[in-house]
């Protein structure tokens, strides 16, 4: 990974968008600085799209959609995408998969949820799970005593047994059924919301993320950013970002915001 310090003035003026994680990416400590919500709005203020990619869900995104300076959100590891029309009121709302597809996916994933509880102590439902709409999160780290390597590889195991597709982030173990991920829905999201093709024009975009469930946004933008902690998963990325910032968290991605202001101002 080459220093943030290192990403070329040119091809910071010609971004359209940005794209980043949240969890551990724009927060720090579990929680959202002020700086990276500041950083938000200055990007979006300077002229650039902004879109969380998490995999946080539908409850939260529906509030990150309404009332934060972005211009979508895409949820759950890529099962949808939210962007509210101000002028209008309202919400649209496009998923990977059917309402009723959804639905028989989500008593699935309950049933997979116990076996992971009975086989793996310490480990927790995590307490945003009551607004997800289309996956099962695993707390491991959030709200628990973190689990070791382990632990969290008998999480994985057990799922993936289950026929689960699997992440893992910063904090949780994500599983879900279905082939989507944060790059397919990221697609639909830019196809129809930005009116972009982003495999004609992914270097038109800067991604930033810290865990390996941003992996596949990590392979697919040549401009792709870790903050600092990115090296915590070090050996569990295939492909690791093409830059890091000298900030964890939320402060790098200030330290990032910062740097493509300054690039589009014309100060560096």
């Amino acid at each position: 990974m080459k220093p943030l310090a290192e990403f070329s003035a040119d091809a910071g003026r010609r971004l359209t968008g940005v794209f980043t994680d949240i969890d551990d990416t724009l927060t720090s400590d579990g929680q959202l600085p002020a700086k990276s919500y500041s950083a938000m709005e200055r990007l979006r203020d300077s002229g650039l799209a902004v879109v969380p990619i998490t995999g946080r869900p539908a409850g939260w995104c529906d509030l990150v959609a309404r009332l934060w300076p972005v211009d979508g959100v895409v949820g759950e590891n890529g099962a949808f995408y939210f962007h509210y029309d101000r002028s209008n009121r309202k919400m649209r709302r496009y998923y990977a998969d059917d309402e009723a597809s959804r639905q028989h996916n989500s008593e699935r994933l309950k049933a997979l949820g116990k076996q992971v509880l009975d086989a793996v102590p310490g480990a927790r439902i995590s307490a945003d799970q009551a607004y997800r709409e289309t996956d099962l999160a695993i707390d491991f780290r959030e709200d628990v005593v973190p689990l070791d390597e382990q632990a969290i590889a008998k999480i994985v195991t057990v799922l993936k047994d289950g026929g689960a597709t699997v992440k893992v982030s910063s904090i949780h173990v994500n599983a879900w059924f279905g082939s989507y991920d944060k790059l397919t829905m990221t697609r639909h999201f830019a196809r129809d919301v930005l009116g972009l093709d982003i495999d004609a024009a992914e270097q038109r975009f800067i991604f930033s993320g810290d865990s390996p469930n941003d992996g596949p946004m990590f392979r697919f933008f040549s401009h792709s950013v870790g903050v600092a902690n990115v090296s915590d998963f070090a050996d569990q990325l295939e492909l690791p970002p093409t830059y890091i910032t000298d900030g964890h968290g939320g402060a790098g991605f200030a330290e990032m915001a910062d740097m493509l202001i300054a690039m589009r101002q014309g100060d560096c």
